[in-house]
């Protein structure tokens, strides 16, 4: 079937089926279900290679990842945030490249996808302070969405990001109302922005009933189950040790589990944990009732979400940036109990 036979099937014009198909935003949702959902009953696929010509676009979204350092985006959050976004960009008819080079490189390949134009957008993944390649892509004219946020950023930009000052800021509220005053924060890497807004909201939440962030209890690095492990345990070993911890990923997570049990410890009764959950489609938080009591914002969700971003700003060149603040849902599973001994 071409597209002709698809527009006389379904009574519209050849130019709004491919819209629709094209994800343009001045077509319903349910004209665009209604013409895929034909496509897909009739083995109807535009060919990709005469709809580049027609559009002069690539068909392809950009993505550039560092390699060479102990880089947030490096680990296995990123295969469901790709999922998310790859099946978006599937449902368009855009394919995805991904550029894995040095962090050294990394502006030259930005550039490189401008000069060749091969992609029709960028995902920026792992924004940090001080972030250069907001300034780089605004010059370069290329549509770029960043997943999260560069906090220090003065140039506009499109991005979507979770709140994680506010997620952090209630659930160190939830320990402190648990009796909790020994709070132990086990943060990803304090250079990349969701990090620092993390331990943001721990401090503010610590600050609204007067007690401040003990600095023996503070760790940041990559987040691993090993590197949960290892913090966990030295601050269990101390004289003075936490009486909970929040943890900045499920890997984490694991990992300190681990460590309270190595020290005959229970968790949810001896120490409390509370982590992120990023909603890995390959790793739950337990089954009916969750294993940790966790902030969750689902990773893939935020692919989808930039993706759907990005592809509107291709489609609609010349907008202002677009913005979208996601929150996270705390959710009690069994890692979380009172404070050990008599209430503070």
């Amino acid at each position: 079937m071409n597209l002709k036979q698809l527009s006389e099937l379904l009574k519209l014009s050849p130019t709004t089926v491919s819209r629709a198909l094209n994800g343009y935003p001045e077509v319903s949702e349910a004209t665009r279900k209604r013409v895929r959902a034909a496509a897909d009953a009739h083995g109807y696929h535009p060919n990709i290679r005469a709809r580049a010509l027609a559009t002069g676009r690539a068909m392809a979204i950009g993505h550039v990842l560092p390699l060479d350092s102990r880089n947030e985006v490096v680990n296995p959050i990123f295969g469901d945030f790709i999922s998310g976004a790859g099946e978006t960009y599937a449902q368009a008819g855009y394919d995805m490249l991904i550029s894995i080079v040095s962090e050294a490189e990394q502006e030259e390949a930005y550039r490189a996808f401008r000069t060749k134009g091969n992609v029709d957008g960028i995902i920026v993944h792992g924004p940090r302070m001080h972030d250069s390649r907001i300034s780089l892509l605004n010059d370069i004219g290329i549509p770029y969405v960043v997943h999260g946020r560069a906090s220090d950023a003065r140039e506009p930009y499109s991005w979507v990001d979770v709140n994680n000052m506010h997620a952090f800021e209630r659930a160190t509220h939830f320990l402190l109302d648990l009796g909790h005053r020994r709070i132990g924060l086990i943060n990803g890497q304090e250079s990349m922005d969701f990090a620092i807004r993390r331990r943001a909201g721990f401090e503010a939440a610590l600050g609204a009933r007067g007690l401040v962030a003990e600095p023996r209890w503070l760790r940041s690095g990559e987040m691993s189950e090993t590197f949960g492990h290892d913090m966990a345990r030295e601050m269990l070993a101390a004289p003075t040790a936490p009486t909970a911890f929040l943890v900045s990923s499920m890997i984490v997570a694991i990992g300190v589990r681990r460590a309270i049990e190595e020290l005959g410890l229970r968790m949810g009764r001896d120490v409390s944990v509370i982590t992120h959950d990023d909603v890995l489609s390959y790793f739950r938080n337990g089954a009916e009732v969750p294993l940790f009591t966790a902030t969750r914002s689902s990773v893939r969700e935020a692919g989808r979400l930039s993706a759907e971003m990005l592809l509107e700003l291709i489609a609609t060149p010349g907008g202002p940036p677009r913005t979208r603040l996601l929150e996270a849902e705390l959710t009690v599973g069994q890692s979380t109990g009172p404070a050990p001994g008599p209430a503070p």
